[in-house]
């Protein structure tokens, strides 16, 4: 048994955080993973260009490379924006036109909250994956089946939501879920740009404690514990859509 010297609070509230990155993360990546998708199957060639543009990108950067890039380079251009945008409107107003007092309301400086950046640049990166996981899963429903809906007299909308929807989600289903537990462990990388999860909790109570076996394999254990019970879940996610197929 790991005696966590009292910080098992600590450690489950840095947990807690852990899996709300993970879900919002996972929920941005799903959403950016279907127009993606959608994207590059479209007969519009620029919004095929740009998206395999964005896969292409993406894939081929590390991880923690853009997690850094997106909060502190974002943060620096976002900034530098605002002290331009500033400066232009008090040389535009000057300091004796009436409106000038309104250029005070306009920030000089944004902090990018830990947490959002950590969100967007996971969801991010993880949707050019879904987005792969998805054109696939599309490509595999039969075409015959929705030539067939539309036959019938389906709307686009009915037959996405009765015909591909459920189709696509079952071929998806394998990649996504690989791409949910991976994104998972991925969120460990928030603990970089400052944001307490559970790795950070535990970096910080290691180096109060002098005791950094303890803590990080209590953490190896809470994200084993989050990985069985995703697992357990997307098997049943599985069965559900299979029992839906036959």
């Amino acid at each position: 048994m790991l005696d966590l010297q009292g910080y098992e609070s600590s450690l489950l509230e840095g947990a807690g955080l852990t899996i709300q990155v993970a879900l919002f993360s996972l929920l941005l990546a799903v959403t950016l993973g279907l127009l993606g998708a959608l994207a590059k199957l479209s007969s519009f060639t620029p919004v095929r260009w740009l998206a395999t543009g964005y896969t292409t990108i993406i894939r081929g950067i590390p991880d923690l490379v853009l997690m850094m890039l997106i909060f502190f380079g974002g943060q620096v251009l976002l900034n530098n924006s605002l002290y331009s945008v500033n400066e232009q409107l008090n040389a535009w107003l000057g300091a004796d036109n009436p409106a000038h007092e309104w250029v005070s309301y306009v920030p000089d400086y944004i902090e990018i909250s830990p947490f959002i950046a950590g969100i967007l640049t996971i969801g991010f990166i993880f949707g050019a994956y879904m987005t792969e996981t998805f054109r696939g899963a599309i490509l595999a429903v039969d075409k015959g089946e929705l030539e067939a809906a539309r036959a019938y007299g389906m709307s686009r909308m009915l037959v996405l939501r009765r015909i591909l929807f459920p189709q696509m989600m079952r071929h998806a289903l394998p990649g996504l879920g690989n791409n949910w537990l991976v994104l998972l462990k991925t969120t460990a990388l928030v603990s970089i740009i400052g944001l307490d999860d559970m790795v950070r909790k535990a970096s910080l109570a290691a180096g109060a404690t002098q005791l950094p076996f303890t803590f990080y394999m209590a953490v190896a254990v809470i994200f084993l514990l989050f990985t069985t019970i995703s697992t357990s879940l997307l098997k049943w996610a599985e069965r559900h859509y299979a029992i839906a197929a036959r």
